[in-house]
């Protein structure tokens, strides 16, 4: 968490990415987030597109892992949505190019992490080879 992002509420709900059924899960519990902070149906949209590429991306290519949903408010007094997607996977050897448009490890169409970038307010990315991969993001209420 940034040092001017607040929690509100009790804690982060944690969500295990281990199976397929899993994805569906964190949908509905980003979704259900999201208008818990009261976004608008398009910024939900953009928040559960953004969570379904990275729990996908932790359960393919991270051989699976959790994903944390919070509610959270900045100095300023926004509200966002706050998702960290974590996995042990093998890492992101080059990231550079994993945030490029049009890349793709798999038969994607390659918008994965540049695509994610773009429908969120704060990307940050976590990953070494070997190390496994975290994602965190915040959509924040205009």
């Amino acid at each position: 968490m940034r040092p001017d992002e607040r929690l509100i509420g009790e804690e982060h709900a944690v969500h295990p990415v281990r199976v397929e059924e899993d994805l569906l899960a964190a949908r509905h519990a980003v979704r259900a987030g999201a208008v818990a902070a009261g976004f608008s149906i398009v910024d939900q949209t953009k928040i559960v597109t953004a969570a379904s590429e990275l729990v996908r991306n932790a359960y393919i290519h991270g051989g699976g892992g959790t994903m944390t949903v919070g509610v959270v408010r900045d100095a300023g007094r926004r509200v966002g949505l706050r998702l960290e997607v974590r996995d042990e996977g093998p890492g992101i050897a080059d990231v550079e190019q994993a945030l490029a448009d049009g890349f793709s490890t798999g038969a994607g169409l390659g918008h994965g992490l540049g695509g994610t970038r773009r429908l969120v307010d704060d990307f940050h990315l976590d990953t070494a080879p070997g190390r496994g991969t975290t994602v965190t993001v915040v959509r924040w209420q205009p």
